[in-house]
């Protein structure tokens, strides 16, 4: 009876033995199985770090198609410092940080291996300077600030009084009439035009000096109006007050001292 009992417990401690046992040889596996990748991939990222990423470092950045923006700006605006790894640089990533910008309509990047980033850009062209409370910022042909002139220097460009922010309305009305004055070159035979919009319905533009009341909408036919009775004017020698433009199919000038229809 004794002999059977210490069978039993010498059975039953050869099987625990041997459970451990594969226990650990399953652990051992499993190490095995999750180490291996880890330690490959250390020594991957050791061997691209090391061996290959040197070889196609950023050497050189060709930079195309900025007229405002300088390379150092487009380089920043990039996020670019110039030792990137070519392989692991993402040129969707540069292109969307140059997007960010007003200044950029278009953009392209090209990796030419094994050392050259090729970059392209179509910069926003300047449209018009708003005047919006003694400051004086550069506009987008959609009025979007592009950035504010900090010095004295005034590009030959529409002016635009106006605050975009409280007089939203009237404002996106100027910079239809700004475009229709580019189209019809009214730039190049005036020295300053200046566009005062308040409200809508009350727009008007200097033309170097002359009060001319436009109103909403319609602006080609209006300056088409403005450009025959100019002639007139100054044929017949009329000193004038103002133009009112506003009336379909007539304008109005008022002299400095009467009213002439």
């Amino acid at each position: 009876m004794k002999a059977g009992k210490r069978n039993r417990a010498g059975s039953k401690s050869a099987s625990g033995i041997r459970k451990r046992m594969a226990a650990i040889v399953l652990n051992a596996k499993n190490i095995f199985f999750v180490a291996v990748p880890v330690i490959i991939a250390a020594v991957a990222v050791w061997f691209l770090s090391y061996s290959v990423l040197p070889v196609f470092r950023v050497r050189a950045i060709d930079i195309t198609g900025n007229e405002h923006l300088s390379e150092s700006e487009l380089r920043q605006m990039a996020g670019l410092k110039g030792d990137e790894s070519l392989i692991a640089l993402s040129g969707k990533g540069v292109y969307e940080r140059l997007k960010e910008s007003p200044w950029i309509q278009a953009a392209s990047v090209r990796k030419e291996y094994p050392s050259k980033l090729l970059v392209k850009v179509r910069e926003t062209e300047s449209f018009a300077l708003l005047d919006m409370k003694g400051k004086m910022f550069i506009v987008d042909e959609r009025g979007r600030m592009l950035e504010e002139l900090k010095d004295n220097t005034v590009p030959f460009l529409p002016v635009i009084l106006s605050d975009p922010y409280a007089e939203k309305d009237a404002f996106h009305e100027a910079v239809g009439l700004a475009g229709v004055v580019r189209k019809m070159g009214l730039l190049h035979k005036n020295q300053r035009i200046e566009i005062i919009a308040h409200k809508p319905n009350e727009i008007s533009a200097n033309l170097d000096g002359l009060l001319v009341k436009v109103g909403a909408g319609n602006y080609e036919e209006k300056l088409g109006r403005l450009v025959e009775i100019e002639e007139e004017v100054r044929k017949r020698g009329i000193v004038v007050d103002f133009i009112d433009l506003r009336y379909a199919g007539k304008v109005v000038v008022r002299p400095v001292n009467e009213v002439v229809r």
